[in-house]
């Protein structure tokens, strides 16, 4: 089982998101998180999903595509990390992201699709690599960070995420 990161392992501010993954089995959690992803947004209407909880806030469908995209983000580092990669990795910005996805003009099907697709490859990508992998540190957006780091990074993230969902949107 995948030991949690150490706080010397991630830059503070992914903190909140590493504290939202409970104990347990990583894989098995990611795993869960899966179909309660999918039972979460399933339940909203395409009507429903172009709803914003404020100005300038992201639509439902804008948010899963946030969700999704950081997830290819942070499992690209994870893979470069996870390989001994020492080159330095770029920060992204995720509203341009969002603007550029133009998730909107998708249904919501096609969206939910995507981030399954997204986390199934997560799943194969963290079971398969080898257990030196997890303590390699690279450097991702100026900072260092560690392969085990970024894999719980990517469960907190989705969890903060429909944690707001539940909270603002429905």
């Amino acid at each position: 089982m995948l030991k949690r990161p150490v706080e010397n392992e991630y830059p503070e501010y992914y903190l909140p998101y590493i504290n939202l993954v409970p104990q347990g089995d990583l894989l098995q959690i990611l795993q869960e998180n899966l179909q309660e992803v999918v039972n979460l947004f399933e339940g909203i209407s395409e009507e429903k999903a172009y709803y914003r909880y404020a100005p300038g806030k992201w639509s439902v469908k804008e948010l899963l595509g946030h969700i999704t995209d950081t997830e290819r983000i942070m499992c690209y580092r994870l893979l470069r990390v996870g390989r001994g990669d020492q080159t330095p990795l770029a920060g992204f910005n995720e509203n341009d992201y969002v603007q550029g996805a133009q998730t909107n003009n998708l249904s919501m099907e096609a969206i939910l699709e995507d981030f399954k697709a997204v986390r199934n490859a997560t799943i194969s990508l963290i079971r398969n690599l080898p257990a030196s992998a997890w303590a390699n540190k690279g450097n991702a957006n100026g900072l260092e960070i560690t392969t085990r780091a970024i894999a719980y990074i990517v469960a907190g993230h989705q969890i903060h995420h429909c944690k707001i969902v539940e909270d603002r949107y429905l």
